[in-house]
């Protein structure tokens, strides 16, 4: 069994799972109009698009970033590109619950954030280059530590997406549904700005 320093481990895994980002931020909007049950294929697309990029950055941690300097900054882009569009989409939801006319997101929408999102690329680079150095190499546990990760990533969005469920029967109100829509795109305004790379 390798040796791998369990507690910081665990600890940046689920800081960095539960922690507000795309996943979390269009899940929570996404709870909000649909519900938990209509967002599901959105968290599976998640789920299964991040078990792919951990387990790729798993097998090219130490020879990504060396190879294509520059991949990371078109990543950069076209993640923040991505998440500044699900920005104006939230900031103009309608929340019409009893004629929704928009379907919502599905699972390749889910699966293609992921796909473009750097801040899981870093994550699952950070992981693999520092607290899992030890199974590099290890097909098996490479494998089973990408799972882990999905679960964890599963856990977080499910429980963001059910707090915008919680917030749905209150958006009768115009206030409320301004003030909601204000802050979720602010936070995908954020979280694309940070991600581009421009700032900070």
């Amino acid at each position: 069994m390798p040796i791998i320093d369990w507690v910081p481990f665990l600890s940046f895994g689920f800081i960095g799972s539960f922690t507000p980002g795309p996943n979390n931020i269009s899940c929570t909007s996404m709870g909000v109009l649909y519900g938990y049950k209509k967002t599901l294929r959105y968290i599976l697309g998640i789920v299964i698009g991040f078990f792919l990029v951990m387990l790729a950055c798993a097998l090219v941690a130490s020879t990504l970033l060396t190879l294509l300097p520059s991949f990371e900054m078109i990543l950069r882009i076209a993640g923040a590109a991505y998440i500044a569009w699900l920005a104006v989409e939230t900031l103009r939801a309608s929340y019409t619950f009893d004629n929704e006319v928009q379907k919502p997101l599905g699972f390749w929408r889910g699966m293609m954030l992921q796909v473009l999102n750097p801040k899981a690329i870093v994550y699952g680079i950070t992981m693999y280059s520092t607290f899992l150095l030890p199974i590099k190499g290890n097909i098996v546990w490479q494998i089973g530590s990408a799972l882990s990760f999905a679960f964890m990533v599963f856990l977080a969005t499910s429980t963001w997406t059910l707090f915008g469920s919680a917030l749905r029967r209150y958006l009768n109100q115009p206030i409320v549904r301004k003030v909601v829509n204000i802050i979720l795109a602010v936070l995908l305004l954020y979280t694309a700005i940070e991600m581009s790379g421009f700032i900070g």
